[in-house]
């Protein structure tokens, strides 16, 4: 029996100057696994957005992903958030400001100020690598970030091509990445959300401390969910544990609306 909730839409929302493209197979496989409509959007100076200004704030970048949800044909009032990083934090901001909107919450490898020092939500001996990648050009910066995101980069070498291609199709600028690193160093905890969240974290992340999603579920008292060796990028580094994962916990939710 299909219940009412496949009908609602899953959401994802990606990271720091990533665009809806990097989502990668994990895509396919969750659109493949779920009878839900899975769609994505970019937030403004990314992705098809690439030539507009981002925000400044977490609720402005939200917002441009907000309005383009309530445009799309599969709009029906209700939305299941699954995001990460900087794209954790929007709908973070968007459940804690539109809770009728959203169905459930899942978030990955998140971070919020005061739950968690500055030198766990961007790990400090990354810094040096985290200043080259701003001026160095950007075939090499696609290959540092591939370094600071997944635990196994050599698996995923083939990869950086296609990121080096998206980038010169659509250039996210210095001045919107700044704009967007400085959003997310000011996002503050929000009230837990009202309806089902689950937080995911990786255990090989040495971009952003799994300590801070822990922190984050403690204060929230909510699920949380480890990965034993993924990086930083969850969907790129095990996408099958990730659809996996999620697709029980959808289950869960239809179970509890029965």
């Amino acid at each position: 029996m299909v219940l009412a909730d496949d009908a609602t839409p899953v959401l994802l929302i990606r990271g720091l100057t990533r665009e809806q493209r990097h989502w990668g197979e994990f895509k396919t496989l969750l659109s493949a696994a779920l009878p839900n409509p899975v769609l994505s959007f970019d937030f403004a100076g990314t992705g098809q957005l690439y030539q507009q200004r981002s925000p400044g704030s977490i609720s402005g970048l939200r917002q441009s992903v907000r309005q383009q949800w309530q445009q799309a044909p599969q709009y029906n009032g209700r939305v299941h958030l699954l995001a990460i990083s900087l794209g954790a934090m929007l709908a973070a901001d968007w459940a804690a400001q539109y809770p009728h909107e959203v169905a459930s919450v899942t978030l990955i490898n998140c971070s919020a100020k005061p739950l968690s020092p500055f030198y766990r939500r961007l790990c400090w001996r990354n810094y040096p690598a985290i200043l080259r990648s701003a001026v160095v050009g950007a075939a090499q910066r696609e290959q540092i970030i591939l370094q600071l995101t997944s635990a196994r980069p050599a698996e995923h070498t083939d990869i950086v091509a296609s990121w080096q291609l998206w980038q010169q199709q659509r250039p996210v600028s210095k001045s919107n990445a700044l704009r967007q690193l400085w959003a997310a160093s000011r996002f503050v905890v929000t009230p837990a959300p009202q309806c089902p969240t689950l937080l995911f974290s990786s255990l090989g992340d040495t971009l952003v401390s799994p300590q801070c999603s822990a922190d984050l579920a403690r204060y929230w008292q909510v699920a949380h969910i480890q990965h034993p060796w993924a990086g930083h990028d969850l969907a790129l580094d095990d996408a099958p544990w990730l659809v996996a994962q999620y697709q029980q916990q959808l289950a869960a939710i239809r179970q509890a609306g029965r």
